[in-house]
């Protein structure tokens, strides 16, 4: 869903259960839910209803036949080496397609930085026409974020042009905005969201970006995956895109964090979902949803309204560089307004029989970021103590290198991972023996590969 380590990033993540009777806040059936819900009310009550919010009525949007096919991956050819027929990412290249085509009033699309390109971009534009052939008139807004310099080649007039002459004669019926924004430089701020959300009702989300050379064009592609849904949380997740247009709309003249482009000389739409999706979206499943993102930093400084105030762990020891100031963890009023955080440690806390961790990495590049969230460790290392199973997959070490040449991981060894949950345990039992043991008899670490090759 998100990378743990890459804790100044603004990121989104939604964590559903399966489907149930309609769920409240004090619904047994629900724990994981209810105690992420806890801990955000506590933290971050002032950002409830935009930033997250729970919901309940929504349906995993599966499509007939197919009762697993609300969960998207990519490229889903498991068990062939050459991935020659990658099923997973057609049937993720239809749903964008098809989720777009039904757009009645708006498509939200972010993620990070390119823009989409190749059979991504080809499946937003058959969307998009589909919808206009249908005799839709369309707001449409696309929203990346952008690494610090890199953020000096990403160019929404470009991207404009581009889509604009893929629509053709549709594009007279859709006002576009495009942007591009890098919160804080000095912090590795920007939007690392990656959701479609069509007229505020469906939405796809996850951990893929549109990029065709990652994902497409390659003979390595990254596995990943996306959820889609259906609801209420569609909304959630509109609201929270305004959030971060808002803020983008107001530095559009700053060409240093922010570049944007309209069709026709349209305004910058900073709340395209409120104003245009402003009834309550309806029931349309059974499934409670809590839906998180975060703002990052330099959007929002802190939340007014949180009265918490944790005890902040040590940091010497995911410290690389002395007077680095560490967001992740040591900032209590950094932690208010990026409750993904404190969601994600609140749902490994949760678990009472198994956790199963399939990441990128745990650990992040130290400098400019810290080794690692200290608090994920303590969740995590607390439960092969209590007897909870712990299995992690992460990228494979030996596949780093920059991105787009099949290298994504941070670390040089799983012993990386793994020193850093014994000496989370031994803190916490006092006993290195203890620690070893309870590692050696619930936690299970590996790396991916899906083919022979060494990346």
């Amino acid at each position: 869903m998100r990378r743990p380590a890459r804790a100044a990033l603004i990121s989104a993540l939604t964590l559903a259960v399966l489907p149930a009777a309609p769920a409240t806040a004090a619904d047994p059936t629900t724990p994981h839910l209810d105690s992420v819900e806890r801990t955000l009310r506590e933290v971050s009550p002032g950002l409830e209803g935009d930033v997250w919010e729970r919901t309940s009525g929504n349906r995993l949007d599966a499509p007939d036949g197919d009762p697993a096919g609300w969960l998207l991956q990519t490229p889903g050819c498991w068990g062939d080496a050459v991935c020659k027929d990658r099923a997973g990412t057609e049937r993720l290249l239809a749903k964008m397609t098809a989720n777009i085509s039904r757009a009645t009033r708006t498509v939200d699309i972010s993620s990070l930085a390119p823009f989409p390109d190749g059979a991504f971009q080809d499946a937003v534009v058959a969307g998009l026409k589909a919808s206009v052939d249908s005799g839709h008139k369309l707001k449409v807004r696309v929203l990346v974020g952008a690494a610090p310099l890199y953020h000096m080649n990403v160019l929404p007039s470009k991207y404009r042009d581009d889509l604009i002459g893929k629509l053709g004669p549709a594009a007279d019926s859709i006002t576009l905005d495009v942007a591009s924004m890098t919160t804080s430089k000095t912090a590795f701020s920007w939007n690392h969201s990656k959701l479609l959300v069509v007229d505020g009702r469906s939405a796809v989300t996850g951990g893929i970006n549109d990029w065709k050379g990652d994902y497409l064009d390659t003979a390595h592609p990254v596995t990943d995956v996306d959820l889609a849904l259906t609801g209420p949380a569609a909304g959630t997740a509109g609201r929270y895109l305004d959030r971060l247009w808002t803020w983008t709309c107001r530095n559009k003249s700053n060409i240093a964090s922010v570049w944007c482009a309209s069709s026709g000389g349209a305004d910058c739409m900073a709340t395209m979902e409120r104003d245009t999706n402003p009834g309550a979206v309806r029931a349309s499943g059974d499934v409670p949803v809590i839906a998180v993102g975060g703002l990052g930093v330099g959007i929002q400084d802190s939340d007014p309204a949180s009265a918490w105030r944790p005890a902040l762990p040590d940091t010497s020891a995911t410290r690389c560089v002395i007077g680095l100031h560490d967001n992740t963890n040591g900032d209590r009023d950094y932690d208010t307004v990026n409750p993904e955080e404190s969601a994600l440690r609140s749902l490994i806390s949760s678990a009472t029989r198994h956790i199963e961790i399939s990441q990128q990495d745990l650990n992040a590049t130290c400098p400019p970021l810290p080794r690692y969230d200290t608090r994920v460790y303590d969740a995590l290392a607390a439960k092969p103590a209590a007897g909870v199973k712990v299995r992690i997959v992460v990228g494979d070490p030996a596949n780093r290198g920059a991105v787009g040449s099949g290298g994504y991981s941070q670390i040089k060894s799983l012993s990386e991972i793994s020193d850093a949950l014994r000496s989370r345990l031994a803190r916490l039992t006092g006993d290195e023996r203890r620690a070893t043991a309870a590692l050696c008899s619930h936690l299970q670490l590996a790396s991916f590969r899906s083919s022979p090759s060494a990346t």
